[in-house]
Formats: C-alpha cells, sequence, structure tokens
C-alpha cells in the first residue's frame, strides 16, 4: 500500500493489558502501520520481549499493572497521550483491553480517535454467557450453552449436555495469575463441572457449560474484518485453521485465506444486527452432523494473524481502522485466497514449506528481522524451563540415575499464549 494512503500524521497506540512476550499479532500491527509511515507507540510490557526490538516501534510505554482499575488505564493512556502531543488511533490488542477502552471513551476522546461503538457492545460481545444471547437475536448458530447458578444445577447441565461439554469463563481477561484455571476446557465428568463451578468466586466471572462439538478436517474457520462507520467490512475475509497451537484445540499456528461464503454471511449478519463498529475476529466451528456453522467467540480487536487478509492493495484491518478514522477513503483491493500464515514457533516445518500462493510468517520479516531473532532465543529458551520444570527432581531409593520417564513433546507443553488468544476444547 502507498504511503500516501494513510495520513501519517496521526500516530497510533497499540494498547495490551495482558503480559505475554509471544503475542505476534502486536507484532504484526507495530509492522503494519509502521512500514505504512505511521508512528507507532506501544502501550504493553515488552520486557524481554521480541517486540522491543522491531524497528518500526517509536516508542514503548509502560502498561498499567495487571488487574488495573479503569481509572487507572486512563490515567496511563493519557500520560502517553501527553507526551504525543496530538491524537492517536488507539487500537487495543487484547480483549481486557478492548472491554477497558469501551468503558473510557468519554475520558479517552479528546486524545484518542475510536470507533463509535454502540454503547458497552465490545463488553456484551466478548463475555462469552452475554454471546450466546447475542447469537440467537442474529439467528447466528451458537453451541447450546448453560449457565449454572449452583454446584447442583452444574451437575445437572452436564448430563443435560451430554459428556464430554466445554467449559468457559465467561470473561477470561479476569482470570488472577497463578490461579491455574484455564479460559476454556474440556469437562468429562459431572463432577469435575461440579469443582469448577465452585471456583466461581476466585474466576471472577460466571461459569459457562457447553455442548462439546468435535473437532475434524476443516471444521475449524475464522473471519477477521474492520466495520466501518456505515458498517461495510474491509481488510478481511475468511480463513480455515490447518494447524493449531495446542494441536486441535488452540490457537492458530497455519491458517490459510479460503474463501467460504457461509461464514463471511454470518459475519454480516452479526455486524449488520449488533451495529457493531471497529476490528473483529470471529471463531466458527462446524458441525460434523449438520454442517451448520456455529460461532465460539467474538473477540472485539484484532486477532494474533490478521496479517493473513493482507490484500493486493496492502489494506489489513488495522490500516483498515487507521484510514477510516483519519476519514481517508479505504482501497478496494484484491483479495488473496490461498496465502497462508504460519506462527515459526508452533508450526516450523509448515514455515519451510513452499507457498505458491504466498505466505507471511509470525515472526521473521526481511525489513525487520531482530524480533524474529530475538523470539528464537526466547521460545529456546522458553521450552527449555518447560522441559526443564517437569523432570523429577528426584526419584526413589534404587531408582536409575538418568530414568526421566516421559518428556513431553512440544504439543503437550503448555502454550505461553492462554489468555484471550486461548482457544481450547470446543474451538
Amino acid at each position: 500500500m502507498p504511503v500516501s494512503l494513510l495520513d501519517t500524521r496521526v500516530p497510533a497506540v497499540l494498547l495490551r493489558i495482558d503480559r505475554n512476550p509471544f503475542h505476534h499479532g502486536t507484532l504484526g500491527a507495530v509492522r503494519s502501520l509502521g512500514r505504512a509511515g505511521v508512528e507507532v507507540h506501544v502501550v504493553a510490557d515488552a520486557t524481554g520481549s521480541p517486540l522491543g526490538r522491531s524497528r518500526f516501534v517509536r516508542q514503548l510505554h509502560p502498561p498499567p499493572p495487571p488487574g488495573a482499575a479503569p481509572a487507572d488505564i486512563a490515567a496511563t493512556l493519557l500520560r502517553v497521550a501527553a507526551r504525543i502531543e496530538r491524537p492517536a488511533v488507539l487500537i487495543p490488542m487484547d480483549d481486557a483491553g478492548a472491554v477497558a477502552v469501551a468503558r473510557l471513551r468519554e475520558e479517552l476522546a479528546s486524545a484518542c480517535l475510536l470507533p463509535q461503538q454502540p454503547g458497552a457492545l465490545p463488553e456484551q460481545v466478548a463475555d462469552k454467557a452475554e454471546l450466546a444471547a447475542l447469537c440467537a437475536t442474529a439467528d447466528v448458530p451458537h453451541p447450546e450453552t448453560a449457565v449454572p447458578d449452583s454446584a447442583e444445577q452444574a451437575v445437572r447441565a452436564a448430563g443435560r449436555l451430554g459428556l464430554p461439554l466445554v467449559a468457559k469463563w465467561s470473561r477470561p481477561w479476569l482470570l488472577p495469575a497463578g490461579s491455574g484455571l484455564r479460559s476454556t476446557v474440556v469437562v468429562r465428568s459431572a463432577q469435575d463441572a461440579r469443582r469448577l463451578y465452585l471456583r466461581t468466586e476466585e474466576a471472577g466471572s460466571r461459569l459457562l457449560l457447553q455442548a462439546f462439538l468435535p473437532p475434524g478436517p476443516n471444521r475449524d474457520w475464522f473471519f477477521h474484518g474492520y466495520a466501518d462507520r456505515r458498517g461495510a467490512l474491509h481488510g478481511g475475509g475468511t480463513g480455515r485453521k490447518l494447524c493449531a497451537w495446542p494441536r486441535g484445540a488452540g490457537l492458530t499456528a497455519v491458517g490459510e485465506w479460503t474463501e467460504n461464503p457461509q461464514v463471511g454471511t454470518l459475519a454480516e449478519r452479526l455486524v449488520d444486527t449488533l451495529g457493531y463498529r471497529g476490528v473483529l475476529d470471529l471463531d466458527f466451528r462446524r458441525c460434523g452432523r449438520t454442517g451448520a456453522y456455529h460461532l465460539l467467540d467474538f473477540n472485539p480487536r484484532p486477532g494474533a494473524q490478521f496479517r493473513l487478509f493482507a490484500d493486493a492493495a496492502g489494506l489489513d484491518v488495522v490500516r483498515a481502522q487507521h484510514l477510516d478514522l483519519t476519514h481517508r477513503p479505504l482501497p478496494a483491493g484484491k483479495p488473496l485466497p490461498g496465502r497462508t500464515f504460519v506462527v515459526e514457533n508452533y508450526a516450523p516445518l509448515a514455515a519451510l514449506r513452499p507457498a505458491p500462493q504466498g505466505r507471511e510468517l509470525a515472526w521473521y520479516a526481511g525489513d525487520d528481522p531482530a524480533p524474529g531473532r530475538a523470539m528464537r532465543r526466547l521460545w529456546c529458551a522458553h521450552v527449555t524451563r518447560r522441559l526443564r520444570d517437569r523432570l523429577p527432581r528426584s526419584g526413589p531409593p534404587g531408582a536409575r540415575p538418568g530414568l526421566l520417564g516421559r518428556v513431553p513433546t512440544p504439543s503437550t507443553l503448555p502454550s505461553a499464549e492462554q489468555t484471550d488468544d486461548e482457544k481450547a476444547g470446543s474451538r
């Protein structure tokens, strides 16, 4: 995309509250805007992260502390705005940031450019309990869901929905660090459902129990887009998940831009019914029995693999937001179906295979190589530490030295991306 299409006088501020050094989506946004000549500021914890090595980052700013109140988040963003000294396009990169920014619209209005979103819609779509009701309103399929009010109701719901089932916390960004709670898990017994419900107060949000949609070939799909002031969608498309981390149930490690009119129609219907404006990332799973595409998650921010959908004009969702909020025309670029996106640390072999329709890597870039090198060093240290932590520190008397037992493979290692990007069980 020619630099002149974007108003380079207007900087961008990327906000990420979740502290995850391996979030490649933030790096993708930095590069996309930076390559277009936009001054990019990042409000995130980049300590030891490859993100801080990118030549396209103008300045890193300390993020609000974990669990910060809205007033603290507003104070952080207003301090950044004061340093920049002119209004900036603000793009939250995680659900916690998107929800906070929606709540703080009036406080941030003088310093930040934001889509005109109706009410508390980002918070509603990100809340997995409320999403089920919104899907019903828009006539978009959604897995059958129960929201129990007691441990006994959780047990009864498990019997009604059938086992296995999927358990989710409605607001996963509220899960306390170190609790061991996951945003989404597969539940295989009624007693497991009961035990999870008893941790509701600790989790900070409601527990959902959902019918399990089994994974399978060509069943996991996603939609990315930017809904402009009129509700028209730009900068995205429909994609197919070819490989996940963790295997079969996690985030997209390899994705392909694949036209799917059914998924696209559902996304357009949802945006039109809700009046949603801004960036969205939707996750679908096709039911093997009925063929229907069920919406599993609505993320009111860029998905980590959003750069998959950079079209022939270079348009993606973060550039679309910058263009729209600075009142610039959005080019109608040619779609590039068949293009792939690979996250090298999760799918290293896929990064080496031929890609005749084009491919983008999450970390390596010829014009910005330092983050890729830093990621390799950090990932090797991460995997080594995980392996070491799983080895027995001592054995029973008479045990043979060096007998380590089962060593976890990469697919069994815990992912570093566990908060809003963790999609398990029904994904």
